[in-house]
C-alpha cells in the first residue's frame, strides 16, 4: 500500500510521487512479466543490480541495441546514437517502440546506446578522434548545453539541414534560437529538466527544502552530488543569493560556492560525486539524498512505490537541456536528420516524454498526449507552467577562459 506523504509535502514533490505511483500501478496492470526498468530498478538489495545498472552507461552498443529490424544489415550499416540512461521510451521486452517505428517507416538501422553517462567523461573518451578528424563511433550524440556549446565551437559537430528536417519547426519558441547556437544550426534540444533535490522518503521522512538540508550531519557518508557542475555548483550558489543566470557574478562567487564543495567531500559528508549512476546509489540506500535530475527521479518511482522525492530548492533549482548533434567525422548525417525530424514529430515526442518524463521540446506534445496518457497533459514535470519556471534558471553561457579554468578548479575538488 503507497504510504502516506507528510503533511506540508512541496505540491512539486507530491505531484512527482502522484505520478510515480500512478505509473508504477499502471505498468503492473499492463504486465505480468519482468519488465526491464523493473529488473534493474526493482531489486535494489541486490549488489547486482548495481552492478548492472553501472554498466548500462559504460558499455558500447551492440548491433540493433534499440531492437531495430529492417533497412541496412551489419553494424556498418546502422546509425549510431548515444544517448543518457533511462532516456527513451522502452517496452517490457527491451526494445524502444518510436524507434522502432523510425526503422520500420524509414529502412533505416539504429544501433543505440546509452554510453552517456557524464559529458566530461564522455567527451574524454572521443576527443582525440574529434581533434585528429577520427570516427569516434557514434552518429548522434545527446549532450548538455555547455557541452554542445564547446562542441559546435571547436567545430566538432556539423551544419544541420533544417529544410531536410521540416519537423523541427515544431521546437518551442524559448528553444529555437540559444546563444551558444544561433537559429539551431548545429543542434536540436532532446529534453530538458530540473536539477533539486531527491531524496528517500524511507530515510529522510522530513523531506528536504534547501541545499544546507544535505549537510545535515545524520546524513553523513550517505549525501551524493552531480558531477554536471552547473547543476551543483549552481544550486549551492543560488542558496548564497547567486543569479545563476544572470552576468553580474564571477570567480569569487564561484569561487565561494565551490568552497562549501570542498568542505562537504572534506569532511565525510558526501559519499561520491556521481554522474546519471547517482540513481542506483538512491535505489540500494547507499545514499539517502542527493543533487539530482527531476525525470531520473519519476523513473525510479515507476517501480518503487513512490519511495523517492523530488523538490526544487527554496532558493531555486536549474534548468538544462540536452541536444542532438551530428559528429563532424560522421558520414550519415542525412540518416542523423531523418531520425531526429522523427523525433519532432508531436505524437512521437509525446510517447518519449510519457516514458522519460522530462520537459518535451516539441509544440503540440501537450496536445498528443491527451491520446497517449492523459493523466499527464498537466504533469508540470512535462509540461511546466510559469509559475513552475519561475523557481528556475539556466546557468549563464561562460566564456571559453571561464569554462576551462572553473571546470579544472571543479575537477580539483571532487578528485577527478
Amino acid at each position: 500500500m503507497p504510504r502516506p506523504l507528510p503533511p506540508g509535502t512541496d505540491p512539486v514533490v507530491a505531484a512527482l510521487v502522484a505520478h510515480g505511483r500512478r505509473a508504477a500501478r499502471a505498468r503492473r496492470a499492463a504486465s505480468a512479466g519482468l519488465s526491464r526498468r523493473q529488473f534493474l530498478l526493482g531489486a535494489a538489495g541486490t549488489a547486482g543490480t548495481a552492478a548492472l545498472l553501472a554498466a548500462c552507461g559504460t558499455g558500447g552498443g551492440t548491433p540493433g541495441a534499440g531492437g531495430t529490424s529492417g533497412g541496412g544489415g551489419g553494424a556498418g550499416d546502422a546509425l549510431r546514437w548515444a544517448n543518457w540512461t533511462l532516456y527513451l521510451d522502452q517496452d517490457d521486452a527491451g526494445g524502444y517502440p518510436t524507434l522502432q517505428a523510425f526503422t520500420e517507416q524509414s529502412g533505416i538501422e539504429v544501433e543505440y546506446s546509452e554510453d552517456v553517462d557524464d559529458n566530461d567523461t564522455f567527451y574524454g573518451k572521443v576527443q582525440g578522434q574529434l581533434a585528429n578528424g577520427q570516427d569516434i563511433g557514434y552518429d548522434l550524440v545527446t549532450l548538455t548545453d555547455w557541452m554542445a556549446a564547446r562542441w559546435i565551437r571547436m567545430g566538432y559537430a556539423q551544419t544541420l539541414d533544417r529544410e531536410a528536417m521540416p519537423n523541427t519547426a515544431n521546437i518551442l519558441p524559448g528553444l529555437a534560437d540559444v546563444d551558444f547556437d544561433p537559429g539551431r544550426t548545429h543542434s536540436l534540444t532532446w529534453q530538458s529538466g530540473f536539477g533539486g533535490l531527491a531524496w528517500d522518503t524511507e530515510k529522510v521522512p522530513g523531506g528536504m527544502a534547501t541545499v544546507s538540508d544535505l549537510w545535515n550531519p545524520e546524513y553523513r557518508g550517505r549525501i551524493e552530488v552531480l558531477s554536471e557542475m552547473r547543476d551543483t555548483i549552481g544550486l549551492i550558489m543560488a542558496e548564497q543569493g547567486v543569479d545563476i543566470a544572470g552576468p553580474d557574478w564571477g570567480d569569487a562567487e564561484f569561487g565561494a560556492a565551490l568552497e562549501v564543495l570542498r568542505e562537504q567531500i572534506a569532511n565525510g559528508q558526501i559519499r561520491q560525486v556521481r554522474g546519471n549512476s547517482y540513481a542506483q546509489d538512491l535505489v540500494s540506500g547507499d545514499a539517502v539524498a542527493v543533487i539530482g535530475w527531476s525525470g531520473d527521479v519519476t523513473a525510479l518511482n515507476f517501480e518503487n512505490d513512490g519511495r523517492f522525492g523530488f523538490a526544487i530548492p527554496e532558493s531555486g533549482g536549474t534548468l538544462w537541456s540536452d541536444n542532438l548533434l551530428v559528429p563532424t567525422p560522421s558520414s550519415r548525417v542525412e540518416d542523423a536528420q531523418t531520425l531526429i525530424d522523427h523525433y519532432y514529430d508531436p505524437v512521437v515526442a509525446a510517447q518519449v516524454a510519457a516514458y522519460v518524463n522530462y520537459i518535451t521540446p516539441v509544440q503540440g506534445a501537450q496536445e498528443a498526449m491527451a491520446d497517449v496518457d492523459p493523466s499527464l497533459v498537466e504533469e508540470q514535470l512535462i509540461f511546466p507552467d510559469e509559475a513552475t519556471l519561475s523557481q528556475v534558471k539556466v546557468f549563464r553561457t561562460l566564456t571559453p577562459e571561464e569554462e576551462e579554468r572553473y571546470n579544472r578548479d571543479f575537477l580539483d575538488v571532487i578528485g577527478a
